[in-house]
Order: C-alpha cells, then sequence, then structure tokens
C-alpha cells in the first residue's frame, strides 16, 4: 500500500463547532441551567437515594474534582428539601430527677426559641409574684391561724411545768443549756451559797425533788418540741401552699399551652416542685431589686437550651460541613471556668452538623471526614444507632471516668450524601465492613459527555449561568463555539464534550478578564484565544526549558536523515497544570544470543509494570513472527536514551518494536519521523492517550530547528477521532510541512518509516524477509561458535555421583625378563 494512504489530511486532524449551529448571539439570551450537565446516570443515581427512606440509603457521589459533584448535590438536595415539611425542635432542659442527665425535649418547629422565652418570663413572674404572696396580711392570717393553737398548747405546757415547780419550792429558769430548776428562799432564787449553808438533810432533801421535777422537766421539753415540730411543719405547708398558689396560674397557663407535649408539662410539674422548694431565693428577690441592686439571672437549671430551631414552613434542612470534625459533627460538651476548675451544665450543649441536619440531609466531603481523628467512627456509629449522641472525645479514652453530663441521645433522621473520588469509594467499599452497608447508592459521575447539538446547547446553557452568577461578561456565539471546542479537546475525543466544568467556568472567568481590560462587552472568540495562550504561558517554563535543552544539543534529538536502531519516541510529560509531549530516543542493538529482548530501564530498575509488559509483548510478537520454524537466537537491547526517571505505560512499544525491527533488517529509520502507539503480539497497533500533546510536543521540536517538510508523527488509526490539534498544527499540515500518518499494524509504520516494504519472511527484500535472514545468520553464528568450543574435561572425585561400578579383574603380570650376564673385560 502507498505510504500517502496512511497520511492524514488537515481536516482529520480537528473538528470544530460551527457557531452558526448555535441558537443565540451571546449567552445573555439564554435562559437559567436547570440540573446538571451531562451527568444524567448521576442524577438518577441521587434522586433515587434522597427518595428512600429505608435506613442505609445514604448516597456516595463518586467522581474526579471538576465535574460539578457539589453542586449537582446540592441542587437537588435543596429542591427536595423544599419539598420535605419542615423538622421539630429540639430543646434540652435540666433533669430535676437526675441532674447529671439532660432532657431532650421535641418541639414544633419555631416553637423551641417561644418556650424558652416563655420559661424566662415565667421565672420572671415567679419573682415578683411569690415575695408579695408572702409579705400579705392574708399570709400572717394563715400563718396565726396555723400555729397559734400549737403555740397556746406549748405555753399550757410550760406554764404547768412552772406552776408544779413553785408549789415544790422550786423555779424553771431558761438559760443557754436549756430549762434547770432553781430552789426559791422566801420566793427569791437560792445562791449557790445559801444552799452550801443549809444542812446536810436539808440539801438531800432539795437534790431528790430536783431530781423528780427535772424528769418532769425533760418530759414537758419533749412536749414542746413536738409542738414546735408540729409549727414548722405547719408553717412549711403553709409556705409551700402560698408558693404554689403565687406561681400556680402562671404554671397552669403554660401547661395548657403545651398540653399536647407530655414531656414539657412533666418538666412543668417538676419545675414548679422545684421552685416551691427553693421559694426563699424568690421571696428575696423582688427585695434586691427594691434596694437598687441587680436583678439576679435566672438560675440555669430553669433555663432552656434551644439546641435546633428552625422557621416553620421553611423545608427540611441542607447542612454543608466544610469541617467535619468529630466535635463539628456530633455536638460538644463545653465547661466553664469556675475558681480555679471548670464546671458544665446543660446549657453549655452545643449542637454538631447533624443535629442541624436532622430532618433534612448533610452534605460531607469523603476525604475531610476520613482526615479527622474519630469523625468517621463517630459517623457510622451515629447511622447505625440512628440517635445522636453528644459527648466529648476525653469521655471514651480517660482511664478514671470522671462525673460529667450524659445528655439524653436524640433520633435522628438524616440523609447524609458524602461527595469523595473513585479511589477513596473502591477503598472504602472493600476495606470497611459498615460502608456497603450505610451507603448503598453510589452516584457515579462521568468526565465526558456525548457532544450532539443539544449537548452543545446545554454547554452554552452552562456558559450563560455561570458568567450571571458570577457577574461575567456573557459569550458571543463566536467564542462558545471555541470554548465547545476546548470541551472536546480536554475530553480528548471529537465525539465528546469534557464534564470537568471547573476547567471550562476557570477559561470563562480568565476571557472576561481580557474582555474587561480591552472594554468589550462581551466575550469574544479572541479572548478565549487569549486566555488559552495566557494560561499555556503560565504554565509551560518546564516545557520551555526542555524545548531549549534539545535546541542546544544537550538533550539529543535527530531531525534529519536515518539511522537504523534508532527511532523518535514520543513521552507525555503531566505537571498537573500544564501536559505536553516531548521526544525521546529510542534506540536497539541486536546480536547473535539466546537472551531475547532485554529492557534496559528494567535493568536499571527504571521501568513500571506496564512498560515491562509491552517488552515482554514484543517478545512474544518476535517469537509468533519469525520463530515458527526454529527457536530465535537473538540477543536484542532497548533503551531510552538520556532517560533519567521512571519510565511506564505501553505507548512506546510500537517505536521499541520498529527500532528492534531496523537493527535486525539493517534498514535506517527517518529521523525527522516520530512514532507513539502500544503493540499487540499479533502486531496490531493499538489506540493510546495523550495524541494531541504528543503531536505537538514533537511539531514544537521540529519548530525549533525548522520544518522541513520531511517531518511527521505516526500515530494508531484508532486515534484519529481522538485529534483535536492545536490551529497552528493543523495549518502546517495543510501547507505540507508537517505530516500525521494514521498505521493500524506494525508492517504499515514500518514501511512509513524505512520506506522498504514490509512483505513477508519469505520475500528477501523485504523487512521481514530481512529480518528472517538476519536471524538465521545469528543462529549459524551461534551453532558455529558451539562447534569451535573445545571439550570441556570434567574429572569426577571417587564417589562422586554414587557408587563407584567393581573395577575389571587384573590380568596376570608377565614374568620379569632375567638379567644379562656381564660383558667380559679386556
Amino acid at each position: 500500500m502507498p505510504i500517502d494512504d496512511f497520511e492524514l489530511k488537515a481536516s482529520e486532524l480537528r473538528e470544530c463547532c460551527d457557531p452558526g449551529s448555535l441558537r443565540f448571539e451571546t449567552t445573555a439570551d439564554l435562559p437559567e441551567l436547570e440540573g446538571n450537565v451531562g451527568q444524567d446516570r448521576a442524577m438518577a443515581a441521587i434522586g433515587f437515594g434522597l427518595d428512600m427512606e429505608m435506613k442505609g440509603y445514604n448516597i456516595f457521589a463518586a467522581g474526579p474534582t471538576g465535574t460539578g459533584r457539589n453542586f449537582a448535590v446540592l441542587s437537588q438536595a435543596k429542591a427536595a428539601a423544599a419539598a420535605k415539611s419542615t423538622p421539630d425542635d429540639w430543646c434540652y432542659v435540666y433533669s430535676f430527677h437526675d441532674p447529671t442527665q439532660p432532657i431532650a425535649l421535641r418541639l414544633p418547629p419555631g416553637m423551641g426559641p417561644e418556650f424558652a422565652t416563655d420559661i424566662e418570663e415565667l421565672i420572671s413572674a415567679c419573682r415578683h409574684e411569690m415575695p408579695r404572696a408572702f409579705e400579705s396580711e392574708t399570709y400572717e392570717d394563715q400563718k396565726e391561724k396555723a400555729t397559734g393553737d400549737v403555740q397556746s398548747e406549748r405555753n399550757r405546757v410550760l406554764q404547768q411545768l412552772d406552776e408544779e415547780a413553785r408549789s415544790e419550792g422550786f423555779m424553771i429558769q431558761a438559760t443557754p443549756m436549756g430549762l434547770v430548776t432553781v430552789p426559791l428562799s422566801d420566793g427569791k432564787p437560792m445562791s449557790r451559797e445559801q444552799f452550801e449553808q443549809l444542812p446536810e438533810d436539808k440539801r438531800s432533801e432539795i437534790n431528790g425533788k430536783m431530781e423528780q421535777l427535772r424528769s418532769r422537766v425533760q418530759e414537758a421539753l419533749s412536749q414542746a418540741r413536738q409542738l414546735e415540730k408540729e409549727t414548722r411543719r405547719r408553717l412549711e405547708e403553709l409556705d409551700r401552699e402560698v408558693a404554689m398558689a403565687a406561681i400556680g396560674d402562671r404554671f397552669g397557663e403554660l401547661k395548657e399551652k403545651y398540653r399536647d407535649y407530655p414531656l414539657v408539662t412533666k418538666h412543668l410539674d417538676s419545675m414548679s416542685e422545684d421552685i416551691v422548694a427553693h421559694r426563699d431565693e424568690f421571696r428575696s428577690a423582688e427585695t434586691a431589686e427594691s434596694d437598687g441592686r441587680p436583678a439576679a439571672a435566672t438560675p440555669s437549671r430553669y433555663r432552656v437550651n434551644v439546641l435546633v430551631t428552625r422557621e416553620d414552613d421553611g423545608g427540611a434542612p441542607v447542612v454543608e460541613a466544610n469541617s467535619p470534625t468529630y466535635y463539628n459533627l456530633l455536638g460538644r460538651l463545653e465547661y466553664r471556668p469556675v475558681s480555679g476548675g471548670a464546671v458544665t451544665d446543660h446549657t453549655l450543649i452545643k449542637p454538631g452538623a447533624l443535629h442541624r441536619a436532622n430532618g433534612g440531609y448533610l452534605v460531607l466531603q469523603a476525604l475531610d471526614v476520613l482526615l479527622a481523628p474519630f469523625a468517621w467512627e463517630a459517623l457510622k456509629r451515629t447511622l447505625r444507632s440512628q440517635e445522636a449522641t453528644i459527648e466529648n472525645i476525653g469521655e471514651q479514652w480517660t482511664p478514671v471516668p470522671a462525673a460529667t453530663l450524659r445528655p439524653a441521645p436524640i433520633p435522628l433522621d438524616v440523609k447524609v450524601i458524602m461527595v469523595g473520588s473513585p479511589l477513596l469509594y473502591f477503598l472504602l467499599y472493600h476495606y470497611d465492613e459498615d460502608f456497603g452497608k450505610l451507603f448503598k447508592v453510589k452516584a457515579e459521575f462521568d468526565t465526558e459527555m456525548e457532544a450532539d447539538d443539544n449537548a452543545c446547547q446545554s454547554y452554552s446553557v452552562f456558559m450563560a449561568t455561570y458568567c450571571r452568577r458570577h457577574d461575567l461578561k456573557p459569550v458571543s456565539k463566536e467564542a462558545a463555539a471555541q470554548v465547545i471546542d476546548y470541551g472536546k479537546r480536554l475530553a480528548e475525543d471529537r465525539a465528546k464534550l469534557s464534564t470537568r466544568f471547573s476547567q471550562v467556568a476557570d477559561l470563562l472567568a480568565e476571557a472576561s478578564f481580557w474582555a474587561t481590560r480591552d472594554g468589550a462587552s462581551a466575550i469574544s472568540a479572541e479572548h478565549i484565544e487569549k486566555a488559552l495562550e495566557q494560561k499555556d504561558y503560565r504554565a509551560e517554563r518546564l516545557e520551555e526549558r526542555v524545548y531549549e535543552l534539545i535546541q542546544r544539543g544537550d538533550l539529543v534529538v535527530d531531525l534529519t536523515g536515518s539511522i537504523t536502531g534508532q527511532v523518535n519516541g514520543l513521552a507525555l510529560l503531566d505537571l498537573g497544570d500544564h501536559v505536553f509531549g516531548r521526544p525521546s530516543r529510542i534506540t536497539a542493538q541486536v546480536a547473535p544470543g539466546r537472551a531475547g529482548v532485554l529492557n534496559i530501564e528494567r535493568e536499571a530498575r527504571l521501568s513500571g509494570q506496564i512498560h515491562q509488559k509491552a517488552v515482554m509483548i514484543l517478545s512474544g510478537y518476535l517469537t509468533g513472527t519469525y520463530g515458527v520454524e526454529a527457536p530465535l537466537s537473538l540477543s536484542a537491547s532497548i533503551a531510552f536514551e538520556q532517560s533519567y526517571g521512571p519510565v511506564e505505560g505501553d505507548s512506546a512499544s510500537c517505536a521499541e518494536l520498529y527500532a528492534i525491527l531496523s537493527g535486525l533488517a539493517g534498514a535506517p529509520i527517518r529521523q525527522g519521523l516520530a512514532v507513539t502507539g502500544s503493540v499487540d503480539q499479533y502486531g496490531h497497533v493499538q489506540v493510546i492517550g495523550g495524541a494531541n500533546h504528543k503531536i505537538e510536543g514533537f511539531y514544537e521540536t521540529c519548530k525549533l530547528r525548522g520544518l522541513t517538510g520531511d517531518q511527521g508523527v505516526l500515530i494508531p488509526r484508532q486515534n484519529i477521532k481522538n485529534l483535536m490539534l492545536k490551529p497552528e498544527v493543523v495549518k502546517a499540515v495543510e501547507e505540507g510541512r508537517f505530516h500525521i500518518w494514521a498505521v493500524s499494524n506494525v508492517d504499515e509504520g514500518i514501511e512509513v518509516l524505512t520506506g522498504i516494504p514490509a512483505g513477508c519472511p519469505k520475500e528477501p527484500e523485504t523487512i521481514h524477509g530481512r529480518v528472517r535472514a538476519r536471524l538465521k545468520e545469528f543462529s549459524k553464528a551461534l551453532r558455529g561458535a558451539r562447534d569451535e568450543r573445545p571439550p570441556t574435561i570434567i574429572e569426577v572425585p571417587p564417589g562422586a555421583g554414587g557408587p563407584r561400578p567393581p573395577r575389571p579383574p587384573t590380568p596376570p603380570r608377565e614374568p620379569p625378563t632375567p638379567p644379562r650376564p656381564p660383558m667380559p673385560q679386556d
């Protein structure tokens, strides 16, 4: 097949959007975007997860950054929340039965703050009503009536005791030590000196009477104490009745108002009993205010801690937790410093994102949750139990449990939506046994969408919405067509549009900046080009440095002539914010041997696993093509020259195979050409990634040295649909200063590179024929080297290799020859 049949035309290198196909002049004419663009599958999954009420159907939105995950999740969650009823308020109040366990009260939406205000007003009213009740004449009359008869009986008992004592010649005298009996003399108390001067028998008589009278005094005192106790009981009962009467109406009104909430009415009953029990605090309150002293604050035990409140008819909440730490998710129990220590109460309980999202939706970033200590385990525990328990981290890890509050858990009804990468989803699903049970809905966001007319129109509506929301210049239809072309280039597919809308949004923002600087009313195609040029300029410092090294000859790249066993491969360098291609010399040396294909990168531990696999595939191709009749007698080494870092991927396997075939066939390769593409064991050239950047990288290299019209790139034919080359490269191809060939197999590629037909192994003047002949020469050389090799003598020591065989019998010796007689001497 002629080489020209493989060459691509300029029209095949780029497919542009026709501005005339866009039904607007500027994006200001377009409506607001509803929903998301190009993520129908993910949006359907999110909608299902939001509507599914069963336990465990939380959502994980998986997709690369910039695909609109957060926007899609928030927009659909807000739409679903608007259709739901507003969840109830939650409050914490003091537990009068167990102060360490605050009580959680559930009230209708918006009633939580109202209840707290009602309690504040109730306490204020008690401070005014209580003192007035106890200062009234009615109270004094009731007090006198309740204690009068008891007091009279007490006085009667004491009076009777005094009369009995006087009849015996004694009197009852009150002292700090109690009641004592004192003997009388002429109606007057007898002094100790007088008592000592009495005769002994008289003193004994007086002492005896005193002992009898002392027992009677004890009985009278016991009766008096019982009467005093009864007086206190009656006063206590009276005070409670007066206090309850003073506040009863107020509490009755509140109990009537909250009669549909049993826990609230029960709490009001407990509060009223506590106020009555601590009535002295309230009896002195108005006196303090009348004296000009500031009114005391409401005691914390009576205050209501409104944990979460919402406006009625506001729909369900949608909470986006940007800092999902343990305390921000589950709430915390704060402490107040007091006298060198710290105290807490139910008013210091603070809510977390789960409490604020209760009854609605909680949106979390998966990576943030996993990085926050204890947050992920706490979230799983909460979703499993379906209740939110507020406890500080220290309570779980302290060796000695401290006395603190244990707030009652709050029932949880929340849909959690986690946003993360597909890798995080995969790792959690396979290594966390609870993840699959708690997050049963996966909403997967794609990076590309079909580039049909409807999609292009939706792309334009996205531009209109983004520019409108961020106060950017509207986009003209010519500029919109360029943005659509940019989306195709990002997707590396003419039939697709990239859904990485963050990059499209950045382009719009930068183009609007240049439009504003030019004083334009709308973004034009020139502003889009300017934004792209400036973006590349800011990020291509390293790329320019590489091209400078090539131009200076520090990085050797041959662009003219033909060399045997050497071909220009194309490497892709990804710097994160900038990607570019650069040529790399690939060389091969061949010789007789049995080593096969030796990957020098692997020997230097610079070869990745995919690259090593690609080299093994080359061995499979050579064996299948040339080793059918006889084993290969080949030792070939391949290397990336001036490569000082790891080599990964299989896109250079075609170039490596061409270098080996060139070396075996003795066919020089045109150095003005570069090659990219992977190959299988049957010689089919397979699709690769980054075709645009690789072609443009080699074009820039050739432009530095000067375009000769003989330079170009070989790509796989399947990559034609991925070509969205820069207009400059397309123009150079159109003018014949640069060329691009698309090949389907190794035979087509080697013909373009060498100008020699690939043929078949039995055709001597073809590439395969030459390779077959060369391999035969290698085989003969190996056989000749083996025949010329001297035999190797191996001495085996005795006993080696098992027991020695028996020796053959020794033949009989012949008798020795008798010596000759001596010769006579003269």
